[in-house]
This record gives structure tokens, C-alpha cells and sequence, in this order.
């Protein structure tokens, strides 16, 4: 007899069919959209909960969040964080994130999110539409949409020679903390796109860290690891030359493939400056 695997993510599961309960017995709400790993089929133990509230128009300058999410279990956190996003922590420790948007705008926002979110199950990720809108718009970002090699493979090379370069004046400046987070937080997430790219492997391409372990090669991971080190002068200037070592490599294949023009003379200049001090 068939047997239905255990879901991964049993906790995650009772709470979304808990929030489907919720917003059908709230006449505020005209719609709820889901999005994040649990639309994807990705969600584990650790993953998180995370939404879109419409809110019918002559309630959405009312609308309480809080209460509202505090509805499916007792919070331990719940503020407004730096994108303008209901965050929230709960009595188990699963973190929450609701947009709450006003229905009429934004439902139909939602086709132009295509490229940047993905609902491979329409019918799953939309847990309330009291008139078909939201199931009209989400059908819109069913598809995958890769991005388009050429063009982009053109802009990150662009993109890593511009923030490789500021990264080799900030280290000869010695300011290590400002390379340091120059290094992690803009030039890695680049190079990481790059790789996807020339792998074939962009499902995760918004977030190019996620899973790299199980989408990556080994020597590509090696690669990127080479260019993370701690926050001091001498490993954060070796971890640079490392990365735009890697940098020049993608690029050069990038040009290969696809036939983009790389500046030569100046990624050697770039590289000369890394090489100083």
C-alpha cells in the first residue's frame, strides 16, 4: 500500500492551515498570498512563514497586524522591520513576515513580480480569494523565469569590476571592517550569481547562497570559500585577490559562452591594486 513520506515540516504545515482557517473567518481580508520556500516544496524544520495580507481597501489603514497574526500563536516579537514588513517571532521560535497591502494596488502588482518570485503551484500559495483576482495574478509567476544569459552575465561582470575595485581603494584606505563587509555582502552574492549562471543552476538565484551546497560543485564551493575570511587586514586582502581571481575566470568563460566583451586592461588593473600593501 502506498504511503504518503511524513511532510518536513509538519509545525509549518498546521500553521499555514491555520492561517487559511483564520482569513476565511476575517471579512477585512480579500485575499492571501504565500510565498518563500514553502510554495517551492523546499520548507524544512527551520523555515519560516511567509505572506501576503490583502487587505480590503477601506480597512487597510486600520487593519491591525499584529492582532491578526497573533491569531494563529502567541508572539514573542512583532515589529515593523527596515523594508516596512510585518516581522514577527512566535512562542516556538518560527519567524513570520506579512505584508500587509491594501487589495485593490495590490493584487494587481502581483504579475510583476515575474523574475523575482516563483509559484510553481498557484492554487497552493493562494490560501484565500474572495473574487478570483489573486488566483488570476499569481497564475502569472507559474512559470520559471531564468534570467537571460548574455545580457546578464554582461552586467554582473560589470557589476564585480565596479565593486572589486572600490573594495581594492577601501583596503588601501585600511578601512579592513568596511572591505570586510564590501567582500561578503555585495561581491560574493555576485560572483555566486555568476557561477549559477554559467552552471545552469539559477532556482536559486534571488538568494544565490541558498542550498550552494547541494547545487554547486565542489571546486566551485572551494572557490567561493577561499574569498570568506575574518575581519583582519592581511586575510581580508588575501580573500579579495582570491575572489577577483575567481571573478576574472567566470568572466573570462562568461565571454567565451556567450561572447561579451570583458575590459582586460582593466581587470589587470584592478588586480594591481589588490596587490598592493
Amino acid at each position: 500500500m502506498h504511503r504518503t513520506p511524513p511532510s518536513p515540516c509538519p509545525a509549518l504545515d498546521r500553521r499555514i492551515a491555520h492561517l487559511r482557517e483564520l482569513a476565511a473567518a476575517e471579512p477585512r481580508l480579500e485575499g492571501v498570498l504565500l510565498y518563500g520556500s514553502w510554495t517551492l516544496g523546499e520548507a524544512d524544520a527551520h523555515s519560516d512563514i511567509e505572506a501576503y495580507l490583502y487587505v480590503r481597501d477601506e480597512y487597510a489603514d486600520t487593519f491591525d497586524g499584529p492582532e491578526f497574526v497573533g491569531r494563529l500563536a502567541p508572539l514573542k516579537l512583532a515589529y515593523t522591520n527596515m523594508y516596512g514588513i510585518l516581522a514577527v517571532v512566535f512562542d516556538d521560535l518560527m519567524r513570520g513576515e506579512f505584508h500587509i497591502v491594501a487589495a485593490g494596488p495590490g493584487i494587481d502588482e502581483v504579475p510583476t513580480w515575474r523574475g523575482m518570485v516563483h509559484l510553481p503551484d498557484p492554487g497552493a500559495a493562494v490560501l484565500l480569494d474572495r473574487d478570483g483576482r489573486l488566483t488570476a495574478a499569481a497564475r502569472r509567476l507559474a512559470d520559471p523565469c531564468p534570467p537571460e544569459p548574455g545580457p546578464t552575465a554582461l552586467q554582473l561582470t560589470g557589476e564585480l569590476a565596479n565593486w572589486t575595485l572600490m573594495l581594492a581603494h577601501v583596503l588601501n584606505r585600511g578601512e579592513t571592517a568596511r572591505a570586510h563587509a564590501l567582500l561578503h555582502s555585495v561581491v560574493a552574492p555576485l560572483q555566486l550569481q555568476l557561477c549559477r549562471l554559467l552552471r545552469g543552476s539559477t532556482a536559486h538565484w534571488l538568494t544565490p547562497s541558498r542550498a550552494l551546497e547541494q547545487d554547486l560543485s565542489a571546486a566551485d564551493r572551494d572557490r567561493y570559500t577561499a574569498m570568506t575570511a575574518p575581519a583582519v587586514l592581511p586575510a581580508v586582502r588575501t580573500a579579495a585577490r582570491a575572489g577577483w581571481r575567481w571573478s576574472r575566470e567566470l568572466a573570462a568563460e562568461a565571454s567565451a559562452r556567450w561572447g561579451i566583451e570583458v575590459p582586460v586592461t582593466l581587470h589587470e588593473e584592478i588586480g594591481a591594486l589588490l596587490d598592493r600593501g
